[in-house]
């Protein structure tokens, strides 16, 4: 047996949780299963085993996006999913499509990475 279980959550750092929890419904259509004012939290349903959680902070953040940690959301159709984040405003990456793999980077308001990726069978 191993001490870990697996990943229950990824937390994404925010600098405004309320535009944050907004983006995410809207953008990505996350819904959020559980909010905690007085830490200013939101944890949103993924539709697999682990979920993100936004978490407010008061420092300024700087993100790097090479070098950045990031989650990357699994998808069965990369060009649909990067067409329907342009089309609702999302700040979208381009498409990359090499012999295994299509994906995309899109970014949040606080310039946080996301990735969607396709894995071609």
């Amino acid at each position: 047996m191993t001490a870990l279980q697996g990943i229950d959550t990824v937390i994404v750092r925010v600098s405004d949780i309320g535009r944050a929890k907004q983006w995410y419904q809207e953008k990505l259509g996350l819904t959020p299963v559980w909010e905690d004012t007085k830490q200013q939290l939101v944890v949103l349903d993924t539709g697999s085993p682990t979920s993100l959680t936004l978490w407010q902070t008061d420092k300024k953040a700087t993100i790097d996006r090479e070098l950045a940690s990031y989650p990357i959301f699994r998808t069965t159709d990369a060009k649909l999913s990067w067409q329907v984040l342009r089309d609702k405003g999302a700040d979208v990456g381009d498409l990359i499509r090499d012999d295994h793999t299509t994906y995309f980077r899109c970014y949040d308001p606080d310039g946080n990475v996301l990735e969607a990726c396709q894995v071609h069978e």
